[in-house]
């Protein structure tokens, strides 16, 4: 009967220990955050924010996270100097008075392991809107390098900009639709 006991005992300690969060940051070498827009109907224009950071909490066993991910708006970057200008401007994303975009999601969905999804909210130019962001891949590993486990994936959703207020152009035939990519991978801490 002790033995029992005790079985349960410790079984029921390695299930709660499993039950609890683990928190990764962010890896900004190994995270990018782009988007691409359609430019009048014809061709793609791309961009991404050089500097970031955040943390990722998962709770596999809850089906439970938490991630934070904010970006420096004045870090876009599209490899031309002056269209990287006119997007640090009023007309698009106004770093000057809204230096950073941050993505708070806080509902995970999953497929076993498998994250699918994360839900939240995209807080840009001062407005807050929900945001869902489509899992494509996602997958956890021993790093070689860290002797660390990191786990990341390649997330993407399209929204509409003029939800924050970006509306430059919309009136000429600009879309409203931005597709929003973030590759990313964090560290165990």
């Amino acid at each position: 009967m002790k033995k029992t006991l005790l079985a349960a005992a410790l079984l029921s300690s390695v299930i709660a220990a499993q039950a609890e969060p683990v928190t990764y940051s962010i890896d900004p070498s190994h995270t990018f955050v782009t988007f691409e827009v359609v430019h009048f109907g014809t061709s793609t224009n791309r961009g991404r924010f050089d500097k970031k950071e955040g943390t990722v909490q998962i709770d596999r066993a809850a089906k439970t996270g938490k991630v934070e991910l904010t970006l420096e708006t004045d870090s876009i970057n599209t490899g031309v100097a002056p269209f990287n200008k006119h997007l640090q401007s009023k007309d698009f994303f106004n770093t000057a008075e809204h230096p950073t975009a941050k993505f708070v999601g806080d509902k995970f969905t999953f497929d076993g392991d498998k994250v699918t999804a994360v839900s939240g909210t995209l807080t840009l130019l001062g407005k807050s809107q929900p945001v869902t962001l489509k899992a494509n891949r996602f997958n956890c590993y021993q790093s070689p390098m860290l002797k660390r486990e990191v786990c990341g994936g390649d997330f993407e959703t399209t929204i509409q900009r003029s939800q924050w207020g970006m509306t430059y152009l919309l009136n000429m035939g600009q879309p409203d639709d931005v597709r929003l990519l973030v590759q990313v991978e964090a560290v165990k801490q």
